[in-house]
């Protein structure tokens, strides 16, 4: 490899390493390793040639012989922005793209007219067969829609949809430049870009849009000069996931998920809260010493318990969410169903449940993407390997790297998803603690969230990023270290691996003793910011 390749390989990867806080192994995105890469991807592509990009300054209108990988930008900030943007995504589905990947969603501050509301913006990644041209053409299209007129420039609008990326292609004519000729300024737009990146460089396509950034270090060293993770957070640019009527910043503190089992066999608390009283009277207990959501739950998963059919689990479920949505407490707070059913998933929703967990990702019964996707809500996918009857076999017990394998099949559950139409936007991960793992296995995940995300991001940056939730309360792991056989007298050892979980990256935390676990969230919080 030529001096002068070697050298802008090793500021793609100080770049990737910066972006992700440091966090990047020099062996996954070593020079000798991306030589290899660049060769491999030769060979294997015809389409992706790196670091040689096609420029061109007239492109046929006509569709191309072959699909052709694009990033598409979109971006909103009139109306109900969170419901234009599900329709656009709809409609280039329909009629242009086929979308493999999200970014994140992102709240900004507006930019060159700052007299307007704030923006939403995002991005996809995808595939189509469309020429550069007729992409824009019908991009056009579908921003007018939605509704976009005339205006002036940098104004508001309800959609605006822009080809950043397409193939390994620059192009320069009188209605279309790609790369964007404004990315380098634009945070709002490399945020979510580089999301649809990742950190390894086994994928040819996205070694040739570096090359296109035209920065030595690629679209993460672009990123990093405006500010990067550091940025995050601010009133210029926010990481957020609607849900309810909201947009929640997961990063702004920790959130307290409660427990609420409607089941006689749950392994803490089965049997209290089977009768509706019995039901609310805890949910406001729940609300009152601060929870931020109510994950509800009509079917057992410990381990080995009997699987319910979806009637017998809305038996006792619809009655509760029937009395619980006219609480006045609950105004303000959400609330989760724990399911695997795409019927009960479908029935909590048109009830008013805003969020979707679901212990088997998909896997017991994978109508529930679909349905998740058509929903519109966040879903929840934790990792498990077989159902709560074989979850615990010696064979689902085999790792070799736990946290290294945890964050690869959540990754192959996060594709399956998006797939799925589900935006990773809407995504929540759940590394499954005392599912398909033995007490060590357990530890180790807990204090090794942060290198669950580093994987991650090795696939996908934008996956790294999503909220981590934690549901670890009163299991028994807790009980053999403590030596505490009664799942209630384990709220002491909750708080400790609660805490140790939120100061390694945990965003939520689902808990019995919601008081406890509050009181450990402000703390972890406190110290966070302390340390910044």
């Amino acid at each position: 490899m030529p001096l002068h390749a070697k050298e802008s390989l090793r500021k793609m990867y100080s770049g990737a390493k910066s972006y992700c806080g440091g966090l990047v192994p020099s062996h996954s995105f070593s020079v000798s390793y991306l030589s290899h890469s660049l060769r491999s991807s030769n060979k294997a592509s015809r389409h992706a040639v790196p670091f040689k990009a096609r420029s061109f300054t007239q492109c046929s209108s006509g569709g191309s012989s072959a699909d052709q990988e694009i990033v598409i930008a979109m971006g909103s900030n009139v109306g109900d922005r969170v419901s234009t943007f599900d329709r656009a995504l709809q409609l280039m589905k329909s009629t242009c793209v086929n979308i493999t990947r999200h970014a994140c969603l992102y709240e900004t501050a507006p930019a060159y007219v700052t007299d307007q509301p704030r923006f939403l913006n995002s991005a996809i990644r995808g595939t189509t067969r469309l020429g550069p041209h007729e992409l824009l053409k019908r991009l056009k299209e579908i921003e007018k829609d939605i509704g976009r007129t005339g205006g002036i420039r940098y104004g508001p609008r309800p959609i605006d949809l822009d080809i950043l990326l397409y193939g390994n292609s620059k192009i320069n004519s009188e209605t279309l430049i790609v790369p964007h000729e404004r990315i380098h300024e634009r945070p709002f737009v490399l945020a979510p870009l580089v999301d649809l990146l990742g950190t390894s460089t086994d994928d040819g396509i996205e070694t040739s849009w570096h090359s296109l950034s035209k920065c030595s270090g690629g679209f993460f060293e672009l990123w990093n000069k405006l500010g990067g993770e550091s940025m995050i957070g601010t009133e210029g640019i926010k990481r957020v996931l609607p849900i309810g009527n909201c947009l929640l910043d997961w990063c702004e503190r920790t959130l307290v998920m409660g427990v609420l089992n409607l089941t006689p066999d749950s392994f803490s608390d089965g049997g209290k809260f089977q009768q509706v009283e019995a039901a609310i009277s805890q949910a406001k207990l729940l609300i009152s010493e601060g929870a931020d959501i109510i994950d509800i739950g009509a079917q057992s998963t410990r381990p080995f318990a009997k699987r319910l059919s979806p009637n017998e689990e809305l038996e006792r479920l619809v009655p509760v969410l029937h009395e619980i949505t006219k609480v006045p407490e609950m105004e303000g707070k959400l609330l989760s169903v724990d399911t695997f059913y795409a019927e009960v998933a479908t029935e909590a929703v048109k009830r008013g449940v805003h969020m979707i967990n679901d212990v088997s990702g998909g896997q017991l019964d994978p109508r529930i993407l679909r349905v998740a996707a058509e929903l519109g809500v966040p879903y929840v996918t934790m990792h498990m390997r077989g159902d709560p009857s074989t979850m615990q076999s010696e064979q689902n017990l085999q790792y070799g790297d736990v946290c290294k394998e945890v964050a690869s099949e959540l990754y192959t559950q996060v594709r399956e998803a998006e797939l799925s139409g589900i935006p990773l936007w809407r995504i929540v991960l759940d590394p499954g603690i005392g599912f398909s793992k033995k007490s060590g296995h357990n530890l180790e995940v807990i204090m090794g969230l942060e290198s669950i995300r580093r994987e991650m991001g090795k696939m996908s940056i934008g996956a790294s990023h999503v909220p981590l939730l934690l549901g670890l309360s009163r299991k028994r792991f807790l009980g053999e270290i403590c030596n505490r056989a009664n799942p209630v007298e384990r709220d002491v050892a909750t708080v400790a691996a609660v805490t140790a979980g939120i100061l390694n990256g945990a965003n939520i935390v689902r808990v019995h003793n919601v008081g406890y676990g509050a009181d450990a969230a402000k703390v972890c919080d406190a110290l966070r910011e302390g340390r910044r």
